[in-house]
């Protein structure tokens, strides 16, 4: 898998002087079908978040209030994404180690997947994960 493969997606953003207002629709502007959503919040300051791979699932991760930074390691490179717009979505596909860190007072991180939840999808071991690739 490739970090080129995980990219910024911008969603609708529909200004108003009462507020702003933005949106994300399936099919439209979400690349696969969406299963499951949830969100990550109150994180502690200097706490880390995620920390692992998916062997199916597809997510698309959102800052919907204060920032964050997402890592996004391949096994062969890093990148990091700093989220900070809630009209914009990190695409991560499958294969791709990713955590979360750098979270600013009351951030909201908000996540929408392509599968339901299974524990058998997941790669929480980063040495495992690591040769997995090199063996692939």
């Amino acid at each position: 898998m490739k970090i080129e493969d995980c990219k910024i997606l911008k969603f609708p953003k529909i200004l108003d002087e009462r507020g702003n207002l933005s949106f994300l629709e399936e099919g439209i502007h979400i690349p696969f079908e969406i299963k499951r959503s949830y969100w990550i919040y109150d994180v502690p300051g200097g706490e880390i978040r995620g920390g692992h791979s998916y062997k199916v699932n597809q997510e698309i991760i959102i800052a919907l209030s204060g920032s964050f930074d997402v890592v996004l390691n391949n096994g062969s490179s890093e990148k990091i994404v700093s989220l900070n717009r809630s009209y914009y979505g990190l695409y991560v596909p499958a294969g791709i180690w990713r955590h979360m860190e750098n979270f600013s007072t009351n951030s909201l991180a908000f996540i929408v997947a392509s599968t339901e939840y299974s524990e058998n999808d997941y790669e929480r071991d980063l040495n495992q994960y690591r040769e997995e690739i090199a063996n692939a």
